[in-house]
């Protein structure tokens, strides 16, 4: 591999150096000048690019061959399967989650390290059941990238975010998907996706115009909600009410450039933190929270809140 990315260096730079002499023959003496001057820099700037791709083509090589030698030689790599690797790359993923919402680029460096040897090991596993490897993992998305993105590698014109999504929908239709929802897995959570189903219906037209009238909807969708629990017991269609609210927050947390999850997560946090400041601070003044009334408790979170 390394090979392969010096001769591909060793190419770029004749190539750059054969198009200078080539202007250069049709060139005055001050041309000649200024244009040695500007092959010069872009001579530079192709060999630390060469530099830099070599770096990390040598990287994800090393990788790969520590991947073939565990995969090999060690007893707990050896016993893996597609299975069982399952559940170990949720919970990574959601370490990195925690890392961004953290804004710890340290550890979300570590994170990302973490789920590239997952997907390292995925290869690998597809490799010895002849199925595909990573040469054909990396193709498979190269390729469906460059097809997605027609108004960069084709004459289709998308000047705007909004219309690359929608050509991004529509291009999955014509891929063979029955419906614009099917791209959305099954087990995401349920707030995550309900996010992406209306993102996806969005994508091809079917969408509110303004914020305005989906507040409206979640107000409609509260006031459905309060009249059943006032209604009846029914917890049943107590639930799907609520179910409807949070649909339509869901969706008004959308049009306001809102990620729920990742708002509910920051409240998670502040709760957790605020909370356990409460626990620490009564238990260094002798008292427990059992025998505490709210008023009591009350006092230690709002001076939590004023630390923040």
């Amino acid at each position: 591999m390394a090979k392969a990315t010096a001769i591909f260096c060793f190419q770029m730079s004749n190539m750059l150096m054969h198009k200078c002499i080539e202007i250069f023959g049709k060139s005055s003496k001050w041309d000649d000048q200024f244009k040695i001057r500007k092959f010069s820099i872009n001579r530079y700037f192709c060999h630390k690019i060469c530099w830099l791709m070599e770096r990390k083509l040598k990287a994800f090589e090393r990788l790969l061959t520590i991947m073939d030698e565990l995969r090999l030689s060690c007893p707990w790599d050896r016993k893996q399967t597609l299975e069982s690797l399952r559940h170990l790359t949720i919970e990574e993923v959601y370490e990195l989650s925690d890392a961004i919402l953290d804004n710890n680029l340290e550890e979300v460096k570590k994170e990302l390290g973490d789920l590239m040897l997952h997907m390292v090991f995925y290869a690998k596993i597809g490799s010895e059941k002849n199925a595909f490897d990573m040469a054909d993992v990396l193709d498979s998305i190269s390729e469906k990238l460059i097809y997605r993105h027609p108004h960069i590698y084709s004459d289709v014109v998308a000047n705007d975010a909004e219309t690359v999504k929608q050509n991004w929908e529509q291009l999955k239709l014509k891929e063979g998907r029955d419906s614009v929802l099917d791209g959305v897995p099954q087990s995401l959570p349920a707030m995550v996706k309900a996010y992406r189903m209306q993102e996806k219906v969005r994508g091809v037209g079917f969408d509110w115009e303004k914020p305005e009238q989906v507040w409206e909807k979640v107000q409609e969708e509260l006031k459905e909600f309060h009249d059943e629990v006032n209604k009846t017991d029914n917890k049943e269609k107590m639930e799907a009410e609520f179910g409807d609210v949070l649909f339509a927050l869901i969706n008004y947390a959308r049009f306001l450039e809102i990620n729920p999850e990742d708002a509910l997560e920051r409240t998670n946090k502040k709760f957790k933190r605020r909370f356990q400041y409460l626990e620490k601070e009564t238990k260094s003044q002798g008292k427990s929270l059992h025998e505490m009334s709210l008023a009591e408790m009350d006092v230690y979170w709002d001076a939590a809140k004023k630390l923040e």
